[in-house]
């Protein structure tokens, strides 16, 4: 499976021109993470999600390609509409997702 770099593409990081934010997700960490989002799942179409790791790291999995980033604290991952994915947070992970439209 590849693996892929902050450094590899300012799309992992950048939400579209346009797009406000409509809510957040509360606080989650390794052992509160709802099962949902450690399996595949997608944003609904219109809507942008942005991982933010707050701790630890979180590895962004895209279900369809197998491609795979780690996302470390400070660090964000844009989650484009309709595309299937996962988390795997490590145990000191802690992380919210925003959802924009």
């Amino acid at each position: 499976m590849p693996q892929v770099d902050a450094s590899d593409s300012l799309e992992s990081v950048r939400l579209p021109v346009g797009v406000e934010l409509a809510r957040t997700t509360p606080e989650f960490t390794a052992s509160s993470v709802p099962a949902g989002l450690l399996a595949a799942h997608q944003v609904a179409e219109g809507v942008w999600g942005r991982l933010r790791v707050r701790a630890g790291t979180v590895v962004y999995v895209v279900e369809d390609t197998g491609l795979r980033r780690t996302v470390d604290a400070g660090d964000v991952q844009v989650i484009g509409p309709g595309v299937r994915h996962h988390v795997e947070p490590d145990r000191d992970a802690c992380f919210v997702v925003e959802f924009h439209r």
